[in-house]
């Protein structure tokens, strides 16, 4: 009966790591198991990155095996796949690639997006698009291959992003979803679709995509040798779901105009909106628009390096406490200094971009500077960080935010939560449900196999159990330590343009 089904099946696929989790309507784990993930050197192209879909697919049904040994096989409502997003490749009729997925961490695109106007200009790109000039975008990848490698895309049936790959062994459908495309730079934000304007000064034809499809939407059903190889029954409905960031904005039980921070390695601030702007004070403030889950609402975004810098610090000032006790010692040090950790200062220009760490600057040490002053500095910058990006969202959206929710590895943070609240002035709101990708994913399962009317409906149901975290008094001192902070930034970018 359709009550019973009440368990979607997800396939994550992250880049460090690859699961498989079952899910029930209410949010419940109900199976999960993970096997690491890597990139691997590409034969064809020297110092080139790609995924091994072979390796990452055997590794998915491995990971599917074992969770589907613990789950009853009939309460299975379907099956979905959400990935990182810009990765994928061509295919021919068959399904088989026609060259390996070209890695988001390979530096073979640098070159292309740095002389990106030789193909169109950059106001019309970012304009049309909405997406930040990253390298690694899409768009940089369907360049390189035109100029490299040619009879690939004269051989191409489909370019299918990662998902829709994955989905393709699942069930043998040629289908891309929305809010992939939405990380290409090949779409149009105004229609939510490619750009057929964008995709005309590669050259390459919109058709090689196929239709756009919803998240949500049908794709096939298990077929019998990937039941075999996944354990999971043949004729099991395949649903389309996509790029990771949507589905966990999606999951968080984020409204409109409700920002989420998944603040992990990276930290990424988005807002669900239905406004948005793509004038150059967005373009220099980095902010990057793509397709939200739901159609007709966009995501504005920032992000930069978050927990990624903590490690550092960790690993060089705290060497003689290892694991959770590293930390909770570093937090514990931390909270004994005062507000503005007694003028250490860190400037964000060292973690803004991953690949420029000599930009670094810690300001204000002397021989009596503790360790938990520096790494309080460090927290306090990160929070300076979040409000810039903040600012910047609210400009672009137009609106006035009334709280962050905070998730991911740094939401476990319990004084970094409080200098967020603080100096960005907003409450930070925190939830039970962590596993917020598959979470907003599995709500598009149950919806699309009649389980709900709608993934907004199948959200209803979610006991996300919120907790506040409300800015202290200490919030009148940090206005003006922000403003001290936008002075530093802005001296120390002066000193590194020269």
């Amino acid at each position: 009966m359709m009550q019973d089904k009440d368990i979607a099946i997800v396939f994550d696929c992250g880049a460090t790591n690859v699961r498989v989790i079952a899910i029930n309507k209410v949010g419940g784990v109900v199976g999960s198991h993970s096997m690491p993930n890597q990139t691997d050197e590409d034969h064809q192209c020297v110092g080139g990155r790609i995924w091994d879909l072979e390796k990452l697919w055997d590794k998915l049904c491995e990971c599917s095996r074992i969770v589907m040994d613990g789950v009853d096989p009939d309460r299975i409502a379907g099956v979905t796949v959400t990935t990182f997003g810009v990765d994928g490749t061509f295919v021919n009729e068959h399904g088989e690639m026609l060259y390996p997925v070209i890695s988001w961490q390979c530096e073979r695109t640098n070159a292309i997006m740095a002389n990106i106007e030789a193909y169109m200009p950059m106001a019309e790109l970012y304009k049309t698009s909405g997406v930040f000039p990253y390298a690694f975008n899409t768009i940089n990848k369907l360049i390189w291959f035109r100029e490299n490698k040619p009879e690939v895309i004269d051989q191409a049936h489909r370019f299918l992003f990662i998902p829709s790959l994955l989905v393709n062994k699942l069930t043998g459908a040629f289908m891309n979803e929305a809010t992939m495309v939405g990380t290409s730079m090949v779409s149009d934000i105004n229609t939510r679709n490619l750009s057929e304007k964008l995709l005309s000064h590669i050259p390459l034809s919109q058709d090689v995509f196929g239709k756009v499809e919803e998240p949500g939407s049908l794709a096939g059903e298990v077929q019998l040798l990937a039941s075999a190889q996944t354990g999971i029954p043949e004729g099991t409905k395949t649903f389309l779901a996509g790029h990771d960031t949507q589905f966990a904005i999606f999951g968080s039980g984020a409204e409109l105009n409700q920002p989420v921070l998944s603040s992990g390695t990276w930290e990424i601030l988005m807002t669900r909106s239905n406004a948005f702007s793509l004038t150059s004070s967005e373009f220099v403030k980095n902010i990057t628009t793509e397709f939200d889950a739901i159609s007709g609402v966009y995501n504005i975004g920032q992000n930069w390096l978050g927990s990624g810098v903590l490690e550092w610090f960790a690993k060089y000032f705290y060497r003689d406490y290892q694991g959770d006790d590293r930390y909770e010692k570093m937090i514990r040090d931390a909270e004994l200094e005062c507000p503005g950790a007694e003028g250490v200062q860190v400037d964000a220009t060292f973690y803004e971009d991953g690949s420029s760490p000599n930009l670094g600057l810690i300001k204000g040490l002397s021989i009596g500077t503790r360790r938990g002053q520096i790494y309080r500095a460090f927290l306090e910058s990160l929070a300076f960080r979040l409000r810039e990006g903040l600012e910047a969202l609210e400009s672009a959206g137009a609106f006035n935010a009334e709280r962050i929710i905070c998730v991911g590895g740094g939401s476990k943070n319990r004084l970094w939560n409080q200098l967020r609240a603080d100096i960005c002035q907003v409450p930070i709101q925190l939830i039970d449900q962590k596993e917020t990708t598959v979470l907003g994913a599995s709500m598009f399962v149950f919806a699309g196999a009649g389980l709900y009317d709608s993934p907004e409906e199948a959200r209803k149901h979610i006991p996300y159990n919120a907790k506040v975290v409300y800015p202290s008094a200490n919030s009148r001192i940090y206005e003006q330590l922000y403003q001290d902070y936008l002075q530093l930034k802005s001296v120390h970018s002066k000193h590194t343009t020269c």
